[in-house]
């Protein structure tokens, strides 16, 4: 039976966010900090959305995203400011390899999303002919990139289709589970898109990347992990925001979003919720639904919004039964070309790469593999028993993996990530403008600006600026001293 509706009708200063993944989480955990009253509705019986943690033989670990980028301030701000700055972890090891050409290669150094700046490092990896086909590329003539392009046709075009298939894609891959010639330049690695907008060849541009990053001299380490799993990041977030006088309802969807005077009514299957300001922390889907009526021209761009869905199959095995399996160690894991046909796209060995993982079971060899990529996902209609095997007989033929997992997990996410398609940063800036001609309203998530955990963070601490410098005149950028920063992301799901 339906419930009556009843209207909450206190607004003072009141910002309700609807959604509670590690976006929504961290605009309300920036708002409280502007003052403000904060109420946010999550419609599962979980938060964390992509950031979740679960068992594997008696053991904790990460069944969504496990890394986060430490060279971007937001993610690691956030997890020092709710308490878990001590638990910051870099990987144990970062040593990763290409499964390609039936043999585990090594990771190229030098290379910016796959793109070399020294091709001599890609012996093994490419052919013969793939190698002299780069030897080329300074005699070509310049290749306009206009406002965006397809990273994996500009790469392609310049340098051959060897450099996207067995470097590039897989790399990208492992961020947006994506196709790379598909993917945006611009949005997906901007430094690169402004370093060809430059003019000259590729190979120039990636030079001149790395010389840069050389002159900032960047010291610690590039991803950082947090013992006990990234997973455990949302609810760190969501105690500091009930300690900071917020509510998180659960179970909580909302079903309809209507403009009301100076302010917003929020209605949920059990009552009307009123608020100042609105922070819509969604997949576009649910973000198009809920702005069809008050704002058309945003939820026709995010109905255009396309999701890639993957599995991800954690196993673990006995120590004592590996012995001679040499290719697992001292790996942090291998990525996949999809051009060598194989099922599993990525693997990553947990107990080498996190020393976390490894102190907490140290009778046991955890890893996990990822499965499915955008266009081709009927891989995940399998029962989880059959990508378990999928996965084993893959893992056998990398490594020579012959021992049974004494336990296994398989954790679907569909529609888990947004693609960036050319063009995407285009379609951002129209959603953005469209929502900011409504007071009081505002939009973050990974589908706006990097799908990366850092990038997730800047997007909800623009929004929650935008929202308190409207309620209470605090301009965008001085509630701390955190610089927003909401391009440039790179792989966290990948090595």
């Amino acid at each position: 039976m339906q419930r009556p509706l009843h209207a909450d009708t206190t607004r003072t200063g009141h910002v309700v966010v609807i959604g509670g993944g590690i976006a929504g989480l961290a605009a309300a955990h920036r708002l409280l900090a502007s003052g403000l009253r904060v109420t946010v509705l999550e419609a599962t019986e979980r938060l964390g959305g992509k950031l979740m943690t679960g068992e594997i033989a008696g053991t904790q670990v990460d069944l969504g995203a496990e890394s986060m980028l430490a060279r971007r301030p937001e993610a690691v701000g956030l997890a020092t400011a709710v308490g878990l700055g001590g638990r910051l972890q870099p990987p144990a090891t970062a040593t990763a390899s290409v499964w390609t050409r039936d043999a585990l290669r090594p990771m190229p150094k030098g290379h910016v999303m796959g793109v070399p700046g020294d091709p001599a490092a890609l012996s093994g990896v490419l052919s013969p002919e793939g190698l002299a086909r780069i030897a080329e590329e300074r005699d070509l003539t310049p290749t306009a990139v206009g406002d965006d392009v397809a990273v994996g046709s500009y790469v392609a075009d310049r340098l051959g289709r060897e450099v996207v298939d067995r470097l590039v894609e897989p790399l990208l891959g492992g961020v947006y589970a994506g196709d790379a010639y598909r993917i945006s330049m611009r949005a997906a690695v901007p430094q690169l898109f402004e370093a060809v907008k430059e003019g000259g060849p590729l190979l120039d541009g990636v030079l001149r990347i790395q010389e840069r990053a050389a002159a900032r001299q960047h010291t610690g380490p590039v991803f950082q992990g947090i013992e006990g799993g990234i997973g455990t990041l949302p609810g760190a977030v969501a105690d500091a925001v009930r300690a900071g006088g917020g509510d998180i309802l659960m179970e909580t969807p909302v079903l309809g979003l209507t403009r009301s005077g100076q302010g917003w009514d929020v209605r949920t299957d059990s009552r009307v919720i009123a608020a100042d300001a609105v922070v819509l922390a969604t997949p576009a889907w649910s973000a198009s639904t809920l702005l069809a009526a008050e704002c058309p021209a945003a939820a026709v761009e995010l109905a255009a919004v396309e999701y890639a869905s993957m599995a991800l199959v954690t196993l673990a095995f006995r120590r004592s039964d590996l012995a001679g399996t040499g290719a697992l160690q001292g790996r942090s894991g291998f990525l996949v070309p999809p051009v060598d046909g194989r099922t599993i796209k990525a693997a990553t060995f947990s107990t080498n790469k996190w020393q976390w993982v490894a102190d907490s079971a140290p009778d046991l060899f955890v890893l996990r593999t990822s499965v499915g990529r955008y266009g081709e996902e009927e891989h995940l209609h399998r029962e989880d028993s059959e990508l378990v095997e999928v996965s084993l007989t893959d893992l056998a033929a990398a490594t020579g993996l012959a021992a049974r997992p004494v336990d296994t997990e398989v954790t679907r996410w569909i529609g888990g990530l947004p693609q960036y398609p050319v063009g995407h940063l285009d379609r951002v800036a129209r959603i953005r403008d469209a929502v900011a001609g409504l007071p009081g309203l505002r939009v973050c998530g990974a589908v706006y600006d990097g799908v990366g955990i850092p990038a997730c963070v800047a997007s909800a601490h623009r929004a929650a600026d935008e929202i308190a410098a409207d309620l209470t005149g605090v301009a965008t950028g001085e509630i701390d001293n955190t610089p927003t920063l909401v391009q440039g992301t790179r792989s966290e799901a990948g090595q």
